[in-house]
């Protein structure tokens, strides 16, 4: 059997999406005949634990790992804010934005280069390199953000000349949020020539999404392959037989910042609301992750705080059943320009659940493109409160009559276990 060396940073007992995509890749690997080993970091600022996940790692899998320092830290100790954590994707829990905010976003950018994880470099180039004078490994993985992982792959590559797959969970100088990071000159020159030096010298490149892969043929020259996120049948499996809610329930799994909070669809469900009062007798929103501020604010300007249900964070097995017992299940996408390319890896589980979908987003994006091909649901514009409107009411007007489904179609094609094997088939590719 063929071994690969994984590099993630994100493992079991880390939680969120990070985790995901690679624990449940090695999950399935060893049945396409690749060994998987893992290497990550034993000591790291984790914002979120979910120990569930454990029981996905496969019995008998290597894992490695070396220390990182990590500069959060010294933000608590500048701050006074001993026990904050780690704050997802730009996301205010407090109006207004602090001085001390800007300037660790300012720092975090220009120093921290490719990202805050830049201090793990060199211990995990010193681990791997003593164990693979030791172990034979026949290809390698990336998987970033962090970034950083890309670079320990580089390194590792030119010393031990072995063949590796820099697989891209999200873009690098292209993600949604660069603009905010309060680049120089120069710390944008150094992340763009770092990004170009990886992506000039992996063996394979991967991606998530068509309109990624074409992002990277514009910077670099190069297409990436594009393996999407997926869902693992066997967690839903798993979860046995869920009852539906009784009530009329509108429910979103994950972090909401502020470019991801959907303005005009609060506007739209207390139109709604107003036109047809007997629906807040059946209503429930719930928001499970942390959400931005002004989206609490948008809650409370239409007086939907009372029908709302917040929910700071939950192990996975539990979103699992959260998302099949709930009646609409609401994917709110990005704001920003670059929006095509962005396909939350939640959208797949939302799949999987096999209940409605109600994006709101942009029509032509590749989530909308994988929402029409699975007819998983249905995504209206961002803009479009019009639509929105009809949309609730239609779904509402299902659940009075019991008929509030979606029909299932080319779900296999996001399958954990099947996306699984197309890694195996480019890893083959890397070794032939």
């Amino acid at each position: 059997m063929n071994k690969v060396l994984v590099i993630s940073y994100y493992w079991p007992p880390m939680g969120g999406g990070g985790v995901q995509r690679w624990l449940k890749t090695i999950k399935y690997l060893r049945q396409y005949k690749w060994e998987p080993i893992v290497f990550t970091v034993n000591n790291s600022d984790i914002s979120l634990y979910d120990d569930s996940l454990l029981y996905d790692v496969p019995d008998g899998i290597e894992v490695i790992s070396s220390n990182i320092w990590e500069p959060f830290s010294l933000y608590r100790i500048f701050t006074g804010k001993k026990d904050e954590k780690i704050n997802p994707g730009f996301l205010s829990k407090k109006k207004g934005v602090s001085f001390l905010n800007n300037l660790s976003i300012w720092i975090r950018g220009n120093f921290f280069i490719p990202d805050a994880k830049m201090f793990w470099y060199n211990p995990a180039i010193k681990t791997i390199s003593r164990y693979l004078q030791n172990n034979k490994v026949d290809a390698i993985v990336s998987t970033g953000p962090p970034h950083t992982t890309h670079l320990i792959a580089l390194f590792i590559k030119k010393k031990f000349d072995i063949p590796w797959l820099a697989d891209f969970r999200d873009p690098w100088t292209n993600i949604d949020f660069y603009d905010k990071l309060k680049l120089t000159k120069w710390a944008d020159k150094r992340h763009r020539r770092l990004e170009m030096n990886v992506l000039l010298n992996a063996n394979k490149l991967v991606t998530v999404s068509e309109s990624w892969a074409k992002d990277f043929l514009n910077i670099c020259g190069i297409k990436p392959d594009v393996i999407t996120n997926g869902y693992d049948p066997a967690d839903f499996n798993k979860a046995g037989k869920v009852k539906l809610d009784k009530k009329f329930t509108l429910v979103h799994i994950g972090s909401l910042n502020k470019d991801r909070n959907p303005f005009n669809f609060w506007k739209a469900l207390k139109d709604v609301i107003i036109q047809m009062p007997e629906i807040l007798s059946d209503l429930e929103i719930q928001l499970i992750g942390p959400i931005d501020i002004s989206v609490k604010d948008e809650l409370e300007k239409y007086k939907l705080l009372d029908i709302t249900k917040l929910v700071d964070s939950l192990p996975h097995k539990k979103v699992i059943k959260q998302l099949i017992k709930s009646q609409v299940l609401l994917l709110f996408l990005n704001n920003v320009s670059n929006i095509n390319g962005v396909i939350p890896g939640k959208m797949y589980e939302y799949i999987g659940a096999k209940r409605p979908i109600l994006c709101i987003g942009k029509k032509s994006g590749d989530a909308s493109t994988i929402i029409k091909k699975t007819k998983s649901g249905v995504v209206v514009d961002f803009n479009d409160i019009k639509s929105m409107k009809k949309e609730i009411i239609t779904a509402y007007t299902k659940f009075k009559n019991k008929t509030l489904q979606v029909d299932e179609k080319n779900h296999n094609d996001y399958s954990r276990k099947k996306l699984a094997g197309d890694f195996s088939l480019l890893l083959n590719e890397l070794i032939s």
